[in-house]
């Protein structure tokens, strides 16, 4: 039996930036992404782990649409969507979700939980009002908030529970892959354990795909089951989890594993 295609594949993706420094014919460039190859397989988890400016997060904007690559290719599901239609973005935007790193700013400030929720089922045509919202308590439900929370606006809720609404809208959809984009590191210490937690079990319940990025490869470490470690636009090292954790081959992933405390919670 031949093995399914990767729900996303990158091949030899670049991202350059041109910056308002140097001369209008000849400004200087960034090199943001440099010749990535990477695969986002059903049902697993793929950590992307560096630094900041390393271009973790402009991989994955390329990923899930919000970024063009400069050269290279996106495929979904096996097609080419490099170029993608309108078509191909709401296509893909009922299965790729993504959870971005500060709820404050990710939600509408205006808007209550329970339109939230509901705005990505009005906006693709999915169900009736009454199908909407019942499957609007359940998504509260999912992510471990009661029914009273559909009421308040964002501004009424600690930042932990504003990043499970965040959690819950990614997953109205039913996506087969939620992109979290340093989804704990707006969050208190105490509760980004909690979070995490959460994302595991609902990656485990429904049977996601999940990309992970953070800067700390302890967090990445305590979640994924494949990590790719960036560095300066590259992908200098990437493995199943345990053979990248206890058996780094690149310099730079020693120098993460060596420098980095855990800044999880002590009880997981």
């Amino acid at each position: 039996m031949a093995p399914a295609e990767p729900i996303i594949r990158l091949e030899d993706v670049h991202v350059t930036f041109r910056t308002r420094t140097g001369s209008l014919f000849n400004p200087n460039k960034v090199f943001a992404v440099r010749g990535v190859n990477m695969e986002v397989k059903a049902g697993e988890t793929l950590g992307i782990v560096g630094e900041s400016g390393c271009g973790k997060s402009t991989t994955a904007n390329v990923m899930c649409g919000l970024q063009m690559p400069t050269s290279g290719k996106v495929f979904f599901r096996g097609k080419e969507v490099t170029k993608r239609s309108a078509e191909q973005r709401r296509r893909i935007g009922r299965v790729v979700s993504v959870v971005f790193q500060d709820p404050a700013t990710a939600l509408n400030a205006r808007m209550t939980v329970r339109d939230q929720l509901k705005d990505p089922l009005v906006v693709h045509k999915v169900g009736s009002d009454a199908d909407r919202n019942a499957r609007v308590k359940d998504l509260i439900q999912m992510v471990g908030l009661p029914d009273s929370a559909l009421d308040a606006l964002p501004g009424q809720l600690s930042g932990g529970q504003r990043q499970r609404v965040a959690i819950a809208r990614a997953l109205s959809l039913n996506p087969s892959a939620i992109i979290a984009d340093e989804p704990t590191s707006a969050l208190d210490v105490s509760v980004r354990a909690q979070i995490l937690n959460l994302l595991t079990d609902l990656k485990n319940d429904l049977g996601l795909a999940m990309v992970f990025i953070s800067h700390d490869i302890q967090t990445v470490r305590y979640i994924s089951d494949r990590i790719a470690v960036m560095n300066g636009g590259l992908v200098v090292e990437e493995g199943p989890a345990e053979q990248i954790l206890n058996s780094p081959k690149d310099p730079y992933t020693r120098k993460l594993l060596g420098a980095a405390p855990s800044l999880l919670h002590p009880t997981i």
